[in-house]
């Protein structure tokens, strides 16, 4: 907030006055970059909502037709399936049955259940003779003997082999319609399937979902009579105050349908070989009560949009400005620490030459002492032979041991060329540890071996793999405390691999850090780390052919574990 208020306000009135030039300087950044980022963000959003609001107004009539329609099509495509599907189950039955077969009374009842249970909607079944007798019927009333000859479907039936019926009461006395179908036995003799379905049936389907609160869905035959209820266009059988529009296969939607005063949108559709027209009928008014609320949303969401792009404009110019001036302070660091980084650099070339100039004079001194220690051995009367002996003894161990370690400094630092050779992991081990036995004994770290006696050597390259667990052994130091335990340990993975397991018992990794202590540049240990030692560590691991995983419970350690191929393979070189 400070920074915000100095980049804001004027100089005068800022508080915190930072140097003036560079505040003039940050200052003509933020604004530049505020204004522009404002106008690239508000000018579009506010040219995209207008042209929105013009589309919408422009398109709801089209909305108002796909939505009549899409009703429409729903509705009329589970009507024609409906009837279809009960209309083929008769058919089927009258092909794959003769009239005898269906004139026994129990087959019939059975086929009957088949049917209400397949398909529902079946009120009852009769098989009518070519006189109109219906002679043989299952169903719920005494319809049986019943003579149809007078009806107009049965001739309708007799005509055309197939017919589905208008509404009608009957002998029922209740609102259905009849599915008819005829078979021809030869000559001029046939017999009629007749089906009652169930009303019921169609009014589960009619009720349309989405409709407005004035809206509602209905179905008329071709001659304007309701075949389902309304509730302000007509009763059931009665006739429909809309005229029964033109003949239309296809969803046809009638826009500002004008009735009682009241302005309507008005969809229909013949369904195929039936009597039914559907019809869905919404009010207008419930249309644009919903395209005030869309508009009445727009443009709240215009202002919402507003006021967050001017907070977030505000903030990430305001953020990246402070970047910015960190970075330049960043910068001075990072001079400031690659002149140090030169020079400890300088340090380790003159420690390297100082460590190869020292070898000369430890070779001229092993070969003096030497040369002593041959002499006493054959002088008989050599004066002080034991005490001179031992002296010399003590010479050449001392000589011997700073040659190990000019020579350990020399294998770190001498830039070598990959060199595959059989390598003892225990042995290399002890090797690394040698350099830090020194802070072990100072610090009491206690470190413990277990090597596996039946751990393979391995052919990999020794430089690389003395970089890789030094990485990790100082690691280790870094996280335990004086008074700690390291653990190293060898043995065979299987496979023709082995593993190499350091743990500590130090402070561990925290879960949410786990996940990324092998990318470059990730430190838990602040300023004092670079980040790039076990980023290092895995790319050489990788290299080598092996893979390595961790294990770290927070404040309980860490277990490293590296898996390398006993041979090397020939892609890793």
């Amino acid at each position: 907030m400070r920074f915000f208020l100095q980049m804001l306000l004027p100089r005068r009135w800022a508080p915190g006055i930072a140097d003036a030039e560079d505040l003039r300087r940050y200052r003509r950044i933020w604004w530049y970059t505020v204004t522009l980022t404002l106008f690239v963000s508000i000018a579009p959003l506010l040219i995209m909502t207008g042209v929105n609001h013009y589309l919408f107004r422009k398109t709801v009539k089209a909305e108002v037709r796909y939505d009549i329609s899409r009703t429409l099509g729903n509705i009329a495509r589970s009507l024609q399936f409906v009837i279809e599907e009960r209309l083929s189950a008769l058919q089927l039955l009258v092909h794959e049955h003769d009239q005898a077969e269906l004139s026994d009374h129990d087959r019939l009842t059975r086929t009957f259940q088949n049917l209400k249970q397949s398909f529902g909607g079946f009120v009852d079944l009769g098989v009518i003779d070519v006189n109109g007798n219906q002679d043989y019927y299952t169903g719920p009333y005494n319809l049986e003997h019943v003579n149809y000859s007078d009806q107009d479907w049965f001739h309708e039936v007799t005509l055309r082999g197939v017919y589905v019926s208008d509404v009608f009461m009957g002998f029922r006395q209740f609102p259905h319609f009849v599915i008819a179908v005829k078979r021809e036995t030869g000559g001029r003799s046939y017999f009629v399937l007749r089906a009652t379905v169930d009303m019921e049936l169609l009014n589960r389907l009619i009720l349309a979902p989405g409709l407005g609160r004035a809206g509602e869905a209905f179905i008329v035959n071709r001659a304007g009579i309701m075949q389902t209820a309304s509730r302000s266009h007509g009763n059931l059988l009665g006739p429909c105050t809309i005229p029964v529009p033109p003949y239309a296969a296809n969803p046809q939607v009638v826009e500002d349908y004008d009735e009682r005063g009241g302005s309507f949108v008005l969809g229909y559709i013949y369904i195929e070989h039936t009597p039914f027209v559907l019809m869905v009928i919404e009010k207008r008014l419930d249309l644009v009560q919903e395209w005030l609320k869309t508009r009445t949303e727009l443009f709240v969401f215009l202002l919402a949009s507003l006021v967050l792009i001017h907070i977030v404009v505000f903030w990430s110019s305001t953020a990246m400005v402070r970047h910015i001036r960190a970075a330049d302070r960043r910068r001075a660091q990072v001079m400031h620490n690659a002149e140090y980084t030169n020079k400890m650099a300088t340090i380790g070339r003159l420690a390297a030459s100082v460590a190869h100039e020292i070898n000369n004079p430890l070779a001229i001194i092993n070969e003096k002492a030497g040369f002593l220690q041959d002499l006493i051995s054959v002088t008989e009367d050599f004066p002080r032979r034991e005490k001179t002996g031992a002296a010399v003894t003590s010479i050449l161990k001392s000589v011997e041991r700073c040659s190990a370690v000019t020579h350990r400094l020399l294998g770190f630092t001498r830039k070598l060329e990959v060199r595959t050779e059989h390598i003892f992991l225990p042995r290399l081990l002890l090797e690394v540890m040698s350099f830090l036995d020194k802070e072990a004994l100072h610090r009491n770290i206690e470190v413990q071996t277990q090597f596996a006696a039946d751990a393979p050597a391995i052919e990999s390259d020794r430089g690389q793999l003395q970089q890789v667990f030094l990485n990790i052994i100082n690691n280790a130091f870094a996280a335990v405390q004086d008074g700690g335990r390291i653990e190293l340990g060898v043995a065979p993975a299987g496979d023709d691999r082995v593993k190499v397991t350091i743990r500590d018992d130090g402070t561990g990794i925290r879960p949410e850090d786990l996940k990324h202590i092998f990318e470059p540049f990730f430190s838990t240990k602040g300023e004092f780390g670079t980040g790039l030692g076990l980023s290092i560590t895995y790319n050489l691991v990788q290299k080598l052919g092996g893979h390595i995983e961790v294990e770290s419970e927070y404040g309980q350690g860490a277990c490293f574990t590296v898996v390398l191929p006993v041979k090397r393979p020939a892609l890793a070189e």
